[in-house]
């Protein structure tokens, strides 16, 4: 293994420090970056327009000839999500994940047009495999999609752990549960960092198995008297496994509807992940031929997102199910910060529409992925790491996951909160924070990535919030003289019936404002007449309605 000189490592979370989603790690020795996983995250309600966000990569670009690959733990959205718009501009640098975990990547790829182009590397737990000049190996761990992997790389400076996303499932659905001899192995030789998964840092005990998932549902479907609509992600393998079986054993046929849904699914069974009891799957197109008390429907939706199949379903716009009454609709999934609205307005829906909607924290049949806090202490106890990073999560749980470290031992000197575009180096003398890079958001709207600048969305909520002003007026070049207007065109200000007065007096302001402004040949510039316009609009609107459109001016020349 070779090295250039006495450089540090280095690690870089460009994304999923202090925040829940789009995750992103660059792990940096020498001459080789390696990209743990390329997560996206969905947008809030602020965000208008915004389909996705993704992390920066500015700092990939400026380093693009050393990045040796993306190593993905497992196939969830925040983890895979931004390979198609971060590939645009590293496709020479090959994807490194598991069988299932690739399978699903390339589906997705597939939509971008990308997968024909990407260079593709399986990895099989507990067998070592190379990034550049870096000797790395992975290991199962639980989760709720199967073939997750922690990740463990070598480095001159001792061996980092990154857990990926994880808990400990001692009965977990497909058989695997976290690999403890490994981790026990791992152990033995030393581990000089440890990152591990903050999400349920806050959250006190252990996090529960996904088979108490299967339970729950078995009594849903021994007493719903119609149909049962489930949703969940899509990505969840091993939940969709259940329910199928579950409604297999009440006599219930399955149907699976939502385009990703679809989509994973057959990845899924493609690659033998995914078995289903013989006869127990129809078409969408077959729901209506069924009794009700014969079908389950498995769909997307979970996070009421607008455009999902449950979402159309609860607004009477799905061309295969319209939600009735007596049907129960199980949501079985945990909304992710930020989408509780758009989720409780779907609920709201359905319960309009005379379902039975089956949401509440305490009886949906949902159990986390992740590790709740004695797990997170176990995997410390066991691996006793020299230094330790908690990542994804919100700040308050990489805090309170840090606490758990010193708790159990970690020094506090050695334990570190980092936020996106930190830098943790580490060489022969220790751990310190070194300088910052760049990181932060990329908006991606429809197909421009990174085009929709801060600015504009500033833009944005001005006109959401307080409407659109425009100002339209047409001036002689020469001397700046008005020859036509101003004419006022507003949208989302006022209701046009109470707009009179307010619209008269707003040009008269005009009108007065670009007199006071003709003292020298220089403000004939449209751009000065402009700044004019804007100020004086401005200026008045604030002190007659205390709102701020957004006052934007139109010169015309002649």
């Amino acid at each position: 293994m070779t090295f250039s000189g006495k450089a540090p490592l280095r690690i870089i979370p460009l994304g999923g420090v202090g925040e829940i989603g789009k995750n992103m790690l660059a792990l940096e020795c020498g001459d080789d970056v390696i990209v743990i996983d390329a997560g996206l995250m969905f947008p809030d309600e602020e965000m208008l327009g915004i389909d996705l966000v993704i992390p920066d990569i500015t700092y990939l670009r400026q380093h693009k000839a050393r990045v040796r690959g993306f190593v993905m733990t497992h196939a969830h959205e925040d983890h895979i999500g931004a390979l198609p718009y971060v590939l645009r501009d590293l496709l020479d640098v090959p994807i490194y994940g598991t069988k299932l975990s690739l399978g699903l990547i390339r589906t997705k790829l597939r939509e971008h047009k990308l997968a024909e182009r990407a260079t593709f590397r399986e990895i099989t737990p507990g067998e070592p495999f190379r990034v550049g000049a870096l000797e790395c190996d992975s290991y199962y761990v639980c989760h709720s999609i199967p073939d997750a992997v922690g990740l463990t790389i070598h480095t001159p400076y001792g061996t980092v752990v990154h857990s990926g996303d994880w808990k400990f499932d001692h009965t977990p659905v497909d058989g695997r549960q976290t690999d403890f001899a490994r981790l026990a192995e791992i152990a033995a030789n030393g581990v000089l960092l440890l990152m591990s998964d903050s999400t349920r840092a806050e959250v006190p005990g252990y996090t529960q198995s996904e088979r108490h998932v299967g339970e729950l549902f078995d009594a849903i479907m021994a007493r719903a008297p119609g149909r049962v609509i489930t949703t969940t992600f899509a990505s969840n393998i091993s939940r969709i496994k259940q329910i199928v079986e579950i409604a297999a054993a009440w006599g219930r046929r399955t149907a699976i509807v939502g385009r990703s849904m679809e989509n994973y699914t057959k990845t899924a069974r493609e690659l033998g992940y995914l078995e289903y009891p013989e006869g127990s799957i129809v078409h969408p197109n077959e729901i209506t031929k069924l009794k009700d008390q014969e079908i389950c429907i498995i769909t997307t939706g979970s996070q009421g997102e607008p455009t999902s199949a449950l979402s159309r379903m609860a607004l009477g716009d799905h061309r295969h199910v319209a939600v009735k009454d007596g049907d129960t609709v199980v949501m079985s999934a945990t909304p992710i910060p930020g989408n509780e609205e758009l989720v409780s307005r779907t609920i709201d829906n359905l319960f309009k529409l005379g379902a039975e909607v089956i949401y509440d924290p305490a009886t949906r049949p949902h159990v986390s992925g992740h590790a709740s806090q004695e797990e997170l202490k176990l995997l410390l106890n066991i691996l006793r790491p020299e230094h330790f990073l908690p990542i994804h999560g919100e700040y308050r749980m990489l805090v309170r996951h840090a606490r758990l470290a010193m708790d159990v031992g970690v020094a506090p000197d050695k334990c570190f909160v980092l936020t996106n575009g930190d830098v943790l180096e580490i060489d022969e003398r220790g751990a310190r924070l070194g300088e910052k890079v760049q990181a932060g958001v990329v908006y991606v709207d429809g197909l421009g990535v990174g085009d929709v600048s801060h600015a504009v969305m500033r833009d944005r909520l001005s006109i959401g919030s307080d409407g659109f002003f425009m100002v339209v007026i047409t001036i002689e070049q020469r001397t700046g003289k008005v020859v036509a207007g101003p004419d006022i065109v507003t949208k989302g200000f006022v209701p046009e019936q109470d707009a009179g007065e307010i619209i008269e007096l707003t040009k008269q302001r005009v009108l007065e404002g670009l007199a006071e402004a003709q003292t020298g040949e220089h403000l004939a510039e449209a751009a000065a007449l402009k700044e004019t316009i804007h100020s004086t609009v401005a200026t008045f609107l604030y002190e007659r309605t205390k709102r701020r459109p957004m006052v934007m001016p139109v010169i015309m020349q002649v």
